[in-house]
């Protein structure tokens, strides 16, 4: 393959139209410990929990913030994904966290994400994130990006012919 050849973007694969289906069907969140919590989840919300274990920590013995951020970025995409078309699928294209305390090891934490506007390509939802307690612990923004499997996600050109054909 020659040097200038590029590889082409990853998609997504399109979610299931059941959040909890699509869930199950594995991915980091999973991995980390985190599942996503049917009864409290559902069109334009999604909330998602675990306990911390210590693999969960930092070296100051609290809760990496790679771990809030995985959790809310799961709920606040599944959000989004809840008000999907089955021809739909989306990708997180920002994230801001605000980490407002510290989580230990044998606490709750549960994170909850909800849309606040979705237009036709962009999506934007917030999300908080509590311990066992109520303690408010992270909050959280971000957008989605969507499109449907008939387009080409922007800033991603379609190759024609032409061109594929000078990268061989």
């Amino acid at each position: 393959m020659p040097r200038n050849a590029r590889t082409p973007e990853p998609r997504p694969t399109r979610p299931l139209p059941d959040l909890y289906r699509a869930a199950r069907r594995g991915g980091f969140h999973q991995a980390v410990g985190f599942h996503v919590v049917p009864g409290r989840s559902g069109h334009g919300y999604c909330t998602v929990a675990g306990r911390v274990e210590a693999r969960h920590l930092n070296i100051n013995g609290v809760v990496h913030g790679g771990v809030y951020a995985t959790i809310l970025d799961t709920a606040m995409g599944g959000s989004v994904v809840s008000l999907l078309t089955e021809d739909e699928t989306t990708a997180t294209t920002s994230l801001y966290v605000e980490f407002l305390s510290a989580a230990r090891a044998g606490d709750t934490l549960t994170a909850r994400g909800r849309v606040l506007r979705r237009g036709r390509h962009i999506a934007f939802a917030e999300g908080d994130l509590v311990g066992g307690d109520g303690r408010r612990l992270s909050q959280a923004h971000g957008t989605w990006y969507i499109w449907s499997s008939s387009e080409t996600p922007r800033g991603h050109p379609r190759r024609s012919a032409r061109t594929a054909a000078a990268t061989r």
